[in-house]
């Protein structure tokens, strides 16, 4: 849940979004555990749909940007229906087009959360140690490097 939820909630603020943080993950953890046991083991804010959906390249009117999201939903639900598909087709393709295909969606995403985080200076250093070790691939204890930038970020604005 901490590798989406906490980038998808982040990304909703930084849009200028208010996010009710507590029931959103009380909703997401309650979809998990009912789900699961059908194969759907991993409900969540999706952090990178998330930021796509609420950029201006979404919609430049910030009160219409939700029809991306619905618009996503949709496609979502076609990727499942004909995930088998989908997948023989980007496994076709070269790694290296599916790569530059993922950073070119999220270019906008990348610089726009770079501005946010290190515009203000008092966060700064914060915001360097979280990207770096969010970057560096860690996993520790069987936990991801996104759950670990969090909390070394976190350790640096309160040290």
């Amino acid at each position: 849940m901490a590798s989406q939820n906490a980038p998808g909630i982040a990304a909703m603020k930084a849009a200028g979004y208010s996010a009710p943080v507590s029931p959103l993950i009380v909703f997401t953890g309650l979809l998990a555990l009912v789900f699961s046991p059908f194969g759907v083991y991993s409900v969540g804010i999706a952090a990178i749909t998330a930021a796509i959906c609420q950029s201006p390249e979404a919609h430049p009117d910030k009160d219409q940007r939700w029809l991306a999201a619905a618009v996503a939903g949709i496609f979502y639900l076609l990727a499942g229906l004909f995930g088998s598909a989908i997948t023989g087709m980007m496994a076709a393709l070269p790694v290296s087009w599916i790569q530059m295909l993922a950073g070119l969606a999220l270019l906008s995403t990348i610089g726009g959360s770079l501005y946010q985080a290190l515009h203000n200076e008092r966060e700064r250093d914060a915001a360097v140690v979280a990207f770096l070790v969010t970057a560096s691939g860690l996993t520790l204890v069987g936990i991801g490097s996104a759950f670990w930038g969090l909390i070394a970020g976190a350790f640096v604005t309160w040290c």
